[in-house]
């Protein structure tokens, strides 16, 4: 059996490949919200049918992602990893050849089974480099994806599409993936702690086996209901805010996806590390730790989100979105380091497929829809306020999961 974790300069290589991997992820994902205003006027489209553009990925990523969790358990997990970033970016090109609503649409449900294929296996690939003690700081540096892929996704897609059009957007962001394929391919496989067992024999009985064993799993079961509420609001945000800012404040394409860029990624930055530092601070104190500091993020974010949504000044709906995701990213390191700490290394890629299936499922697969059904009888502003009552639930199901994580993480250590 192989040494749990990797040598400390290749272990900082690997996270810093899937890191590069993990923001072209959400630079793919979010380029198609950022020329939303292009689409609706090339193909005359209504904000239902935007908006199910955005679901039609989700639904596949999620339907996806426990086939790729269950091959992540039994395959080389880089491997996984390299054919899935070989799709979407295939796929994220192909979504510039569309002529039509419907060609589009096909395209980018292909780009959720690819990226369902990395972002099952990535994490607990990325965990077994490195020593328990450091994974709240390790897997907040992985997600710091999230607010710059995402940022990068919003600045490239308003600026190549307002000056090339919306087709030139997906050409640009799909060839980089491609370059990367092969590195990842090329990585070495850290052991597994599990290495040599089999899934029903790890942790005896008390860990029962495959996917059977996470449905007992109290703190596992209400620490995704958290993370789907979480999804469900800040998918829903993630994908209408470039368009709120035009729609409501006037604002081009590209300064509004400039805008909302630069939010992202200086809050999502400072957010996300904040919160992995945090955790990994509050965890020696508290077998809760990493829950307190989501579930407060969450609280602390809520009035923050609705003064946003609600002023009519431009320059006070920036400020308030920035603190909200400042306090909002505190989640991402500490809730994705609860998964790994509660489930054994022999399940864990199938604890995150179970996860990102209804995360996604309960999450942003609906909300981008359901907002853009509300905004067509509402307004897109009404629409929007839904948002912070997902969040407001999200921070209920955190706190619940502090009742039970003690004994969990117990019993995926084996004791």
């Amino acid at each position: 059996m192989k040494n749990k974790t990797a040598p400390e300069k290749y272990a900082r290589y690997a996270l810093t490949l899937l890191l590069s991997v993990n923001m072209l992820n959400y630079v793919d994902r979010q380029v198609l919200y950022a020329v939303f205003p292009l689409i609706k006027s090339d193909f005359h489209l209504s904000d239902t049918e935007l908006g199910l553009l955005g679901s039609a990925f989700m639904v596949c990523y999620m339907v996806s992602a426990p086939v790729c969790g269950w091959l992540g358990d039994r395959l080389s997990r880089v491997k996984v990893a390299s054919c899935g970033l070989i799709l979407w970016s295939v796929a994220t090109s192909l979504s510039g050849f569309a002529t039509g609503y419907r060609p589009l649409f096909a395209a980018r449900t292909a780009v959720g089974v690819g990226e369902a294929s990395f972002s099952t296996v990535s994490p607990g690939l990325l965990s077994d480099y490195f020593p328990a003690d450091v994974r709240g700081r390790i897997l907040s540096c992985f997600y710091l994806a999230i607010p710059v892929g995402s940022a990068l996704g919003y600045l490239l897609g308003g600026i190549l599409g307002q000056s090339f059009g919306w087709q030139a957007a997906f050409f640009m962001v799909g060839i980089p993936g491609l370059i990367l394929a092969l590195p990842v391919w090329l990585l070495q496989e850290p052991g597994r702690e599990s290495r040599g067992k089999t899934i029903r024999e790890y942790g005896g009985r008390k860990s029962g086996a495959g996917y059977t064993s996470l449905f007992r799993n109290r703190s596992f079961i209400t620490n995704t209901l958290s993370m789907s509420a979480m999804t469900f609001a800040l998918g829903g945000l993630a994908q209408w805010i470039p368009t709120f800012l035009c729609r409501v404040h006037n604002l081009g394409v590209a300064k509004a996806n400039t805008i909302f860029g630069i939010i992202t990624v200086v809050a999502g930055i400072t957010g996300t590390l904040t919160g992995g530092w945090l955790g990994d601070r509050m965890q020696k104190k508290s077998a809760g730790g990493y829950l307190l500091v989501s579930g407060w993020g969450f609280l602390i974010g809520i009035p923050f989100a609705v003064y946003g949504l609600m002023t009519p000044s431009l320059i006070q709906s920036i400020g308030a979105m920035l603190f909200a995701e400042f306090f909002l990213f505190l989640n991402t390191g500490p809730l994705n380091t609860v998964i790994v700490n509660v489930t054994s290394p022999a399940v864990r890629a199938m604890a995150f497929a179970v996860n990102i299936f209804f995360i996604h499922a309960l999450g942003d697969a609906i909300s981008p829809a359901v907002l853009g059904w509300l905004s067509d009888l509402w307004g897109l502003r009404n629409a929007l306020m839904l948002a912070p009552l997902f969040i407001l639930m999200a921070a209920f199901f955190t706190f619940l999961c502090k009742r039970y994580i003690e004994k969990d993480v117990r019993v995926a250590e084996g004791q």
